[in-house]
């Protein structure tokens, strides 16, 4: 899995031709640069990271990838907010079986239990909603990311405590709302 710099030296068509330094020149689908309306979003002389996909191929050609390219570096990023126990910014997508998926570049697990303090009973009203997340888990090999914004909202949650501790006092005046009558 390697990722490298390119120069684009040709768009036809169907492929834009890409020089990668190794005395060879290889081919991405034009379809991986063109945007929504169809318009190709690269011009010649554009460097460009790519994704070797097969040195030579049984034809002779190289095959490159900058949508691979793009996914690796994704993963990476996002392994290295794991690591470094950071937060990353996502958009709910999907209901699934047991919580939600997110978009954070790639997909992510949300589990039901971790979406929110208390359990939420419509998880469809989240969707297209964007919120931070926590990674609790992170395995590339399997293609495996699962996300807590719980975890997020605990340490909020814990500051306002803290803050309302310090104010505390006897016979302090504190503006609060009606949470139980019992």
């Amino acid at each position: 899995q390697e990722i490298i710099s390119g120069r684009v030296t040709e768009i036809s068509k169907d492929y834009v031709t890409i020089d990668i330094g190794f005395k060879a020149q290889g081919l991405i689908p034009i379809t991986e640069f063109q945007n929504e309306l169809g318009e190709c979003d690269v011009h010649v002389g554009d460097a460009v990271e790519v994704y070797v996909d097969a040195l030579e191929a049984e034809d002779g050609v190289t095959l490159l990838s900058k949508d691979k390219a793009v996914k690796l570096r994704v993963w990476e990023t996002i392994g290295q907010i794991h690591e470094e126990g950071g937060t990353v910014r996502g958009t709910i997508i999907a209901r699934i079986k047991g919580g939600l998926s997110v978009d954070i570049g790639v997909k992510a697990f949300l589990p039901g239990s971790q979406v929110d303090l208390r359990p939420v009973r419509n998880l469809d009203k989240l969707l297209g909603e964007k919120f931070d997340f926590r990674i609790l888990k992170f395995n590339q090999k399997r293609g495996n990311i699962v996300l807590s914004r719980r975890a997020l909202l605990e340490v909020d949650r814990e500051v306002k405590r803290k803050r309302t501790l310090e104010v505390l006092a006897e016979g302090a005046t504190i503006v609060g709302h009606v949470k139980n009558i019992t």
